[in-house]
């Protein structure tokens, strides 16, 4: 309750200084970016050949992303040594140095110089990078972290918007004055606001630079694997910006050669994207109930797939029929097919949203905060090097195979079928989360409460009450941090479900005179799981109620303690009895769906420690919780024995 009578983020000076500076930043990079670019498509290369005017583009995207792989290493050593505001306001007094030079570069219209402020820009982000994401767990709480990261992705984007709108208008006047005014304006605006941003901690003030950034950045990169998750949460950050940079690089070219469209058209395209991405950064935050729902990315994933796919169909009739003149915003607006293209380029961004701001906020999560500029600045560089290779594959896709664009679209559309499918192979949380998502979304409405009880690391045992089938995916979907169930084999084995169990690396179990060696083998592997520090969870009910009431503990849970002393923790489920998923019906062809939209109840209570944890207490623990009963631990009630059943 006291979170919610906290003002909003943005009224917060723990953020709004940070957010208008972060904004306005990404606004004067795109502005100039987007100057450049159509200065380079539609003026500077008008009488050059269409492979020179892809060359020079695709090489700027390339200069502006290099200097991420180069220096992100540097730059992430220094944003965890010093003090953060103060590195903010160094950076974006860089920046004003860097546009005064861009107004000359304008005011000659010198593609060269143009081109070197280009990369000056990509390396003043890389500075800012690090210290930008590396702040938020600083200042905001962690239940913030979605909301701090929607509204910086959103805001971003909107800053692309805008910076995309206000770069074609402005490079499209005679004179160069209006742009170099503004970039330089805007890089004093950014200063100013970076003036109020309070003041970060330095996360390892005793480290020492090492200013080799070869050394460090290979140093960078193998300090990544160290946590699975993360490193794999970075490559698909990694994957969306070499998929996003094939597609916004392409844009001008795009529109100028299959949709015959002029600079405004190219605004409007990449107005598109950039709205996109901001609603699908919304749509994360609105739908994640404010936690990190990492559900959401294989969602994300499948819209990029089907909405790059679609472009690709939707140009063809452009080749076939190409308008006879170049097009403005109205007659290009008037083309069958028009609508289409720009609502593909919208729901790209849209699903792109989806895609990414759950994998920043679970970098953000579940990253040492001690390293985790370090962390943040080798996901730059993967980043980086992801996108110099976009720009690789755009050279030879256009410029040496001489394929079109629409094709370069569908090649990377289906590479994005395959990447994802090897990263939610590799890491099956996603889908299992997917699945819980939607199962709460679609059919429950889960209230979860306690679930800070559940230690952000560490080994322990969650004991639940068994009421139906779907029990494990509602537990896996709202505990943080990845679960090993303990199931019985028959149901690991289902051929229909058995890879997806085996990848979320379930314990299958048999009862003990069933398959003594199964069962001997599920206790190992439990005791191997906690000594590795992972959580285990365990229905100790042995099987599913069979009148909606929590049947006898058995003999298993205090096996597993005496064998690894870790804290156990109390959890039950409530109201889930009489649903599709339950045995209240005996028959299963009887079975119909209930309990639709009902509200499910999900209560974890305070650990346990190992010393107390017998069956007969944690069942009672249990129940109380069904009930509504001890889940602050501020009320005791007296057990069977005489003693009191608290934490």
């Amino acid at each position: 309750m006291q979170q919610e009578k906290e003002p909003h983020l943005l009224r917060q000076r723990r953020f709004l200084p940070f957010f208008l500076t972060q904004f306005w930043g990404a606004f004067n990079d795109n502005v100039f970016k987007n100057a450049l670019v159509i200065l380079i498509a539609y003026k500077v290369v008008k009488d050059s050949a269409e492979g020179d005017s892809n060359l020079l583009v695709n090489l700027a995207f390339g200069l502006f992303i290099l200097p991420f792989f180069l220096f992100s290493a540097f730059a992430g050593q220094v944003a965890d040594k010093y003090e953060k505001s103060m590195l903010i306001r160094r950076i974006k007094a860089m920046e004003i140095l860097i546009m005064l030079l861009a107004a000359l570069g304008f005011w000659w219209q010198n593609v060269p110089l143009l081109l070197v402020v280009l990369f000056l820009m990509g390396t003043q982000s890389t500075l800012f990078g690090p210290v930008k994401y590396g702040l938020l767990p600083q200042h905001l709480k962690p239940e913030e972290l979605v909301t701090g990261n929607a509204w910086i992705e959103s805001s971003t984007f909107l800053a692309i918007l805008i910076g995309t709108i206000a770069g074609g208008v402005l490079v499209a006047f005679d004179s160069p004055w209006p742009v170099m005014v503004t970039v330089v304006l805007i890089a004093v605006m950014g200063f100013l606001s970076a003036r109020f941003v309070p003041a970060a901690p330095p996360a390892d003030p005793e480290l020492k630079l090492n200013k080799n950034v070869v050394a460090e950045t290979f140093r960078n990169l193998k300090f990544l694997p160290g946590n699975r998750v993360v490193f794999l949460s970075i490559l698909g950050i990694s994957w969306f910006w070499f998929y996003g940079a094939i597609f916004l690089a392409q844009v001008p070219n795009f529109t100028k050669t299959i949709l015959h469209g002029n600079e405004h058209v190219v605004t409007l395209l990449l107005a598109a994207f950039s709205i996109g991405i901001g609603l699908g950064a919304w749509l994360c935050n609105k739908l994640s109930g404010h936690r990190v729902e990492i559900g959401l990315v294989p969602l994300g994933a499948i819209g990029m797939t089907v909405f790059g796919l679609d472009l690709y169909f939707a140009s063809q009739q452009w080749l076939q029929q190409p308008p006879q003149s170049v097009l403005g915003l109205s007659g290009f607006l008037q083309q069958a097919g028009a609508w289409r293209v720009l609502l593909d380029m919208m729901f790209i961004g849209v699903s792109g949203g989806l895609f990414i701001v759950p994998l920043y906020a679970l970098v953000q999560e579940r990253g040492d905060r001690k390293h985790l500029s370090r962390i943040i600045a080798g996901n730059n560089i993967i980043n980086a090097l992801f996108m110099v290779v976009s720009a690789i594959m755009a050279i030879a896709v256009l410029s040496f195979l001489q394929l079109d664009i629409p094709t370069l679209f569908l090649l990377t559309a289906v590479l994005n079928i395959l990447v994802s499918l090897y990263i939610f192979t590799l890491v099956p949380e996603f889908l299992m989360r997917l699945l819980a998502w939607l199962l709460v979304q679609v059919i429950y409405r889960v209230k979860a409460e306690g679930l800070e009880n559940i230690p952000p690391e560490g080994p322990a045992v969650l004991v639940c009450n068994h009421i139906s089938f779907v029990d494990p995916v509602i537990i896996g979907g709202y505990v943080r941090r990845p679960v090993r169930f303990v199931m019985y084999y028959k149901i690991f084995n289902a051929p229909l479900t058995r890879w997806l169990f085996k990848s979320a690396r379930a314990i299958p179990i048999a009862g003990k005179n069933e398959d003594p060696q199964m069962y001997q083998r599920a206790f190992d592997a439990i005791r191997q799981a906690l000594q590795d520090g992972d959580l285990v969870c365990i229905f100790p009910e042995g099987r599913l109620t069979p009148d909606g009431q929590i049947q006898p503990f058995r003999s298993g849970i205090e096996r597993i303690i005496e064998e690894t002393p870790v804290p156990v923790i109390p959890m039950a489920l409530d109201n889930l009895w009489g649903s599709l998923f339950s045995r209240s019906e005996k028959n299963p062809l009887k079975r119909r769906p209930k309990k639709l939209w009902a509200r499910i109840h999900l209560r974890v209570g305070k650990p346990v420690p190992p010393e107390k944890a017998r069956k007969e207490f944690l069942q009672q623990l249990v129940e109380q919780l069904k009930h509504g009963k001890n889940l602050s631990g501020e009320e005791e009630e007296t057990g069977r024995n005489g003693e009191k059943v608290g934490y």
